[in-house]
Parts: C-alpha cells; structure tokens; sequence
C-alpha cells in the first residue's frame, strides 16, 4: 500500500461521527442537520429532463476533454461572468471534470514535482479536506494558512515567508471561502499571481460557491478575472474549478470543468486521459443546458438570502454570527468550546452542526476554527427557522 496513506487524517464527519457517538437527542425533536453542504432546494427540471433525454449516447465513449459545444458553453459563461474580454480559449483552456473534489484532488498529483527538495503545497486554514489529502498524496507537504478575524477570514499572504514561496509548488485558494464565505479581493489576487510568477508555483482556485452571495450584493471577483485586469491576458498559471453542484442544486450530477492557463491544462489533460474520468456524454448536455441559464440560479440566491434573513435575525442578537461575502453557510462563533456545544446541540435539540477545529489544523498560532461552528443553510428555509430557534434555546440555558 502507499505509505503515505497512512498520514491522511480522519474526515471531519468520522470525527463527528465519534463526537456524537452516545447523544441521545429527544425523540420529540425532529432531526435538523446543518453540518454537511450538500444543497438540498430541487434540481431544476430542464436539467433532469437533459440528463433523461441524451441517455441513448451510453452507446458511445465519450472523449476525456469533452465536447466542443459544452467547452464552449462554459468558456462563453465565463467570459460573461468574469469580464474576461475574450481572453478563454474554449478549445485549449477548459476542461470538463466529475465534480471539483474529483478534479481538485487530481491536479495536484499532476502538478506536483515529487523529485524537487521538500515541495510544499499552501492553502487556507481552516480548510476543504480534499486539499490536504491531494497534496499528501502527491508526495508534497501542507502548509497552512491561518484565516483569521483579524484579516477578515483571509490568509495574510503577504507576512508569508520568502521561503516558504520557494517551495511551494501549488497554492490552492477557496474564494468565496469554505467554511467562511469570505472573498479574496481583486488587490489580493493580484499580489499572488505576481508570486506565482516570481516563484514559480501554480494557483489553484476553488470558485465552486461564487454564484451563492446575498441578492444585491456584487458578484464575487474570480482569479481569472484578476489575471485578465492585471494585463495577464494568457492566464499563465491560473487555473479555476467551478462545479453546477452549488450553482444549479445537482451535486449528483457530479459536473464541473477547470479553466485556465492552456500549457497547464494541456499536460493536465495527459494526465486525466490516464486517469480514466471521463464525463458521461447525459451528463454533458445536462451541464451544457445549465451553464447557458441563470434565471434558475438567480431564483436558487433568493432562495438562499431569505434564509439568512431569517435565521440571522433570531441568531445575531444572542451569537457572533453575521451574514457572509458569499456561500451558504454560517461561520459562527460558540460561547463553549465548538466540540462541547456541538455534542450539547445535538443531544439536547437534536439539531447537527460541525465543529470548527475539525475543519482546521492546529499551527504555531493556533486552530482557527476553535470556538466556532458550521451551519450549512440547506434545509428549507422552516428547518433553517427552526433550527435558529433551538440554537437560541440552548445558548439562553448554557
């Protein structure tokens, strides 16, 4: 087996898992869980219909890269999303893929440079686990950076060591950011792709939460577009991953693509063709169908700021909690210690969050997701209220 196997740390849910393990939540309670963001409004029915009406192509391989006119679709929705003046080429810069995770995971066993001295692979902390596990299986060693309040939930990227950028060979960023919601400014995203330039090291953005922010609000800057505006017009090492399973409610659809820099996408393409992921050609024309709409994905942000209208309502005044940049969860600060008050919420109100600290590592400076809490706002918006309530109950009796 592959030894480093053995150094992949448990999933956050094993942890919960073992965290509630002897809770006996009242019967009378019905069970909200607010721990796993996995989108429960319905999956448009134009995109159910797609993936039913095109399952005669089964009879068919389908090619790695995908076709042409999915390629294309998303590369037009890029360029009209992110401003990028014409500058994606949908035949060399984008890539269909199986969900981002799957694609997240991948790209660094292709990037990684396993034979260089001590190759270091950076990302936030608190984090998306996917990351940790690529890199440590990729032969690369994590490197975290904390996410504060101090800097709104951002790494302080520019207090990074000279060296720690010498060894680093992939920067994975989260923008809007998991579990924070918190958005990289275009200022900031500039800084990193002129150290990615100097250094030499390859930025990996996982942008799958940026058509979730609150109606009226602008919509989240994406490294694409920063490239774009600070004159790197070829997206040299830039590379994006979007998913339709946030923006579209179709997490079991299992589609998303990677978008950027065309040399990197080339070789990464190489190796998927090794890998094996094709993406079934039913799943292609239902993405094709959904990245040519966004009524249905302007109705699904309506649908999520009501809920955190109303939830923020019944929280704010008794917790530190406050609406994010973008995403659909809440980051929320706990009076106890967020493993107590999450194993004390679910035995007595029977209702399931996710502690911080299973989300983060601990460094020199600390965890910094202690003393706080996940809420994924994804149940309908009368569990979300009552779930609101039950939490209010049991800080108003801690």
């Amino acid at each position: 087996m592959n030894p480093d196997l053995s150094l992949l740390h448990p999933y956050p849910f094993e942890k919960l898992a073992e965290l509630k393990s002897g809770c006996t939540p009242p019967k009378e309670l019905a069970h909200i869980a607010l721990s796993i963001g996995e989108p429960k409004h319905p999956t448009p029915g134009f995109i159910t219909e797609a993936v039913i009406e095109h399952l005669h192509g089964l009879s068919s391989y389908p090619t790695t890269a995908g076709r042409l006119e999915l390629r294309q679709a998303i590369g037009q929705w890029l360029d009209r999303r992110f401003k990028l003046n014409g500058n994606i080429d949908f035949a060399t810069q984008v890539l269909p893929v199986n969900g981002t995770r799957e694609a997240l995971f991948s790209f660094a066993q292709a990037i990684v440079d396993r034979t260089q001295d001590a190759p270091l692979v950076v990302m936030p902390n608190p984090f998306y686990q996917i990351y940790e596990g690529a890199a440590i299986l990729a032969g690369a060693e994590p490197y975290f950076l904390n996410c504060d309040t101090d800097n709104s939930f951002i790494p302080d990227f520019a207090s990074v060591p000279a060296d720690i950028w010498q060894r680093c060979q992939l920067l994975y960023l989260c923008s809007p950011g998991n579990p924070t919601g918190a958005v990289i400014n275009q200022e900031t995203l500039s800084l990193l792709i002129e150290l990615a330039h100097k250094y030499d090291f390859v930025i990996a953005s996982d942008e799958c939460y940026s058509e979730i922010y609150p109606e009226g609000s602008d919509a989240p800057i994406g490294l694409l577009e920063a490239a774009v505006a600070a004159g790197h017009t070829n997206l040299s090492r830039c590379v994006v991953f979007h998913s339709l399973s946030k923006r579209s409610n179709a997490p079991g659809l299992r589609s998303g693509f990677v978008a950027g820099d065309a040399k990197i996408l080339k070789d990464f393409l190489r190796y998927r063709t090794y890998h094996g992921c094709a993406m079934p050609p039913s799943t292609q024309s239902a993405s094709l169908a959904a990245w040519n709409d966004e009524d249905h994905v302007a109705y699904n942000r309506k649908l999520y700021t009501e809920k955190f209208n109303a939830v923020l309502e019944i929280l704010s005044p008794i917790m530190n909690v406050s609406l994010p940049e973008a995403s659909f969860y809440l980051w929320a600060e706990t009076p106890i210690s967020d493993t107590e008050f999450t194993r004390r919420l679910f035995d007595e109100q029977n209702i399931t969050v996710l502690p911080g600290s299973f989300l983060a590592r601990d460094t020199e400076n600390g965890n910094p997701g202690q003393n706080r809490i996940r809420m994924a706002l994804v149940a309908p918006l009368e569990e979300c209220v009552e779930a609101a309530h039950r939490i209010k109950h049991l800080i108003e009796h801690l």
